[in-house]
């Protein structure tokens, strides 16, 4: 028999994730059986069995897959000198993010697909170890990122770089979260309400939201 290629195996590893990752954005993890994502793969049984061995396997390769596209466009982007501003960043990522994934006309399909993969490190241990391994990374690139910003003078030197990350991680999952669940949120609109927030400039006797009199 013809050996078979590597190029040709990873081909039909691809082509088995994508189909998968249709249909779970499409249905949902839970929803989804592995008939649909032969249907949707175009492949028998044996050929997609030959390489997970479950339905858990793929949602779990999916999600690490995904997982590691963010972490991939995020350190593509956060390298450069000087370094990007937050909303700068949050456009960079999100278009790298969406092509790396696979380009849908669809809004919600991404923020859709990384609320699953969110959702399932609740029971799957194997995405739960990816994703906390994958958080702790993208949370030190970050704080290397809010490090750069102290060093030119943008971000106050006294505050605490891991608490600023967190707080700006948190900012870019909450676009994510409502878009998956209600809609209407343009990624362009998102990039200039987060650059509004990171360019203002409030009084230093407004901080503490105390007014001193002059």
């Amino acid at each position: 028999m013809a050996r078979v290629s590597q190029e040709h195996l990873d081909a039909r590893r691809r082509q088995i994730l994508d189909g998968a990752r249709r249909c779970f954005t499409r249905n949902g993890f839970h929803a989804t059986s592995m008939q649909d994502v032969l249907r949707e793969a175009g492949l028998s049984a044996g050929a997609v069995y030959r390489y997970f061995r479950s339905k858990e396997e793929i949602v779990a390769a999916v999600a690490a897959e995904t997982l590691e596209s963010v972490r991939e466009s995020y350190a593509a982007v956060a390298a450069a000198d000087p370094p990007p501003t937050p909303d700068e960043l949050f456009a960079s990522v999100f278009s790298r993010l969406r092509k790396s994934l696979g380009d849908s006309d669809d809004q919600r399909a991404l923020p859709q697909l990384l609320m699953q993969v969110w959702g399932e490190t609740l029971r799957n241990p194997d995405v739960a170890r990816v994703l906390s391994e994958g958080y702790e990374g993208l949370r030190g690139q970050w704080v290397q990122l809010v490090e750069a910003y102290q060093a030119r003078g943008w971000v106050d030197p006294a505050a605490d770089p891991d608490h600023v990350a967190r707080t700006l991680i948190g900012t870019v999952q909450g676009y994510f979260v409502q878009q998956a669940l209600f809609g209407g949120m343009d990624p362009a609109g998102f990039q200039e309400g987060l650059r509004a927030l990171v360019t203002m400039n409030v009084p230093s006797s407004a901080v503490g939201g105390e007014e001193h009199p002059g």
